[in-house]
């Protein structure tokens, strides 16, 4: 009898010493794992990837700095986040207190970038298992200027640009890219890789040009302005017309015989200047042919000349209707 008890007894120290071990390895696996200080790292970076702002910015426990949020959800913070990849959330380093610091490597845009990111132990749950959250920060954020417009397109979303410039509130690590695509007016895309909330981001500063669509409308109303003066000249038979051209001469022109022609049209260009868009002064040439008689000696001849003409225009753009006013003195 007193046998059967020890092996009993035995066989139930065993399994409790089983049970024991299981239970030690178990609270090892989970807090090295769902109960580590890596895990709401991964998670907060798994919401960016997903373009889930409002549980970002609950796991980042983070405050929004007043500026836009129009990068904080949805398809713009997940194009942010996009070219994320070969991410590598490392061993946590102990802080101050119940502080530690969380590594992470990754690449973004294809350049090698490393972020820290600080958590601490907030509770324990299950007796167990520590819960771990990010310090508490505030979102970083970036400038954003473009010359004459009042919208453009950041991370392939429109806003807003009043007096053009706008400050925007951006999650990290994240790719933030502004461009201007517009039908008259266009910049050269500029972005800007957030890897830190407390470095400092230099301004998106968009650099605007008149598109070729643009250029090719006023160099059609200049041309058409002059083509029409031209004719008009002809037609009116005057050495001076209401034009950028004019011809003085002390001979008398046989009556019929004048006739005026652009030889050289203006080459346009569109340049911001106080808040608003100018033509640079257009210089072109225009030839007059012509008969001739000296009023001295009475003999005719034919007459060739070339004269250089310049004129300013005032440009307006309104409502995807492009307005070219000659402004010409006399």
């Amino acid at each position: 009898m007193s046998q059967a008890i020890v092996k009993t007894a035995a066989g139930w120290l065993l399994g409790l010493m089983l049970a024991v071990a299981g239970a030690i390895v178990c609270i090892n696996v989970v807090s090295s794992s769902v109960a580590s200080p890596q895990q709401p790292v991964k998670e907060y970076l798994q919401a960016l990837q997903s373009g889930k702002g409002e549980e970002a910015l609950g796991l980042l426990r983070a405050k929004v700095p007043p500026a836009n949020a129009a990068m904080l959800d949805g398809t713009a913070l997940q194009t942010a986040a996009s070219t994320l990849a070969d991410i590598k959330v490392g061993t946590p380093q102990s802080r101050d207190g119940n502080r530690m610091a969380v590594p992470v490597d990754y690449t973004l845009d294809g350049k090698r970038l490393h972020t820290e990111f600080l958590v601490e132990r907030v509770d324990t749950q299950w007796l167990f298992f520590a819960k771990w959250a990010f310090v508490p920060t505030t979102l970083p954020t970036i400038d954003v200027t473009v010359v004459n417009a009042s919208e453009v397109a950041l991370n392939g979303m429109p806003v807003n640009m009043p007096n053009g410039r706008n400050t925007f509130a951006v999650f990290y690590p994240g790719k933030y890219e502004a461009s201007l695509n517009g039908t008259y007016f266009e910049a050269p895309p500029t972005s800007a890789l957030v890897s830190t909330r407390d470095t400092a981001q230099a301004p998106l500063n968009l650099q605007t040009r008149s598109t070729k669509a643009m250029n090719d409308a006023v160099q059609g109303k200049v041309k058409e302005f002059l083509d029409t003066c031209a004719a008009q000249a002809t037609a009116q038979q005057r050495l001076q017309p209401d034009c950028p051209f004019y011809h003085v001469s002390n001979a008398r022109v046989v009556d019929g015989t004048i006739k005026w022609a652009i030889t050289e049209y203006p080459k346009v260009t569109i340049e911001p200047f106080s808040g608003r868009w100018v033509v640079a002064p257009l210089n072109g040439k225009a030839k007059l042919t012509a008969r001739e008689i000296d009023l001295f000696t009475g003999v005719a001849h034919d007459l060739s000349v070339e004269h250089d003409f310049s004129f300013t225009t005032q440009l307006d753009v309104s409502g995807g209707k492009v307005t070219v006013t000659p402004m010409l003195t006399f």
